[in-house]
């Protein structure tokens, strides 16, 4: 296995687990492992606010952990790919682990 890795993938990578740093981040992924969510039902799960959560949301696309589908008004939300929800299990598998 070749474990060399650019300075560009490794800044790449240190901004992925930056952007799970937060836990209402790590809430929402939790939420999306199931499977695409509306925005709405992000906002009341999660909260507090509409905006909080539009701005958790920003870090999260920004980073490609999300994905936005809009369908009229309604916005709805689900992880990147299965890489995501593989990352996620296996941190969370490390946590219950300890």
């Amino acid at each position: 296995m070749d474990n060399q890795i650019s300075q560009q993938q490794a800044e790449n990578l240190a901004n992925m687990f930056q952007a799970l740093s937060n836990s209402t981040r790590v809430r929402i992924l939790g939420f999306l492992i199931e499977g695409e969510v509306p925005f709405g039902v992000l906002v009341k799960e999660i909260g507090p606010s509409k905006s909080a959560i539009s701005h958790q949301l920003k870090g999260l696309h920004d980073q490609r952990l999300i994905r936005l589908r809009r369908q009229g008004r309604n916005v709805f939300v689900s992880l990147d790919d299965t890489h995501i929800a593989d990352l996620f299990q296996r941190g969370l598998e490390h946590i219950k682990h300890q």
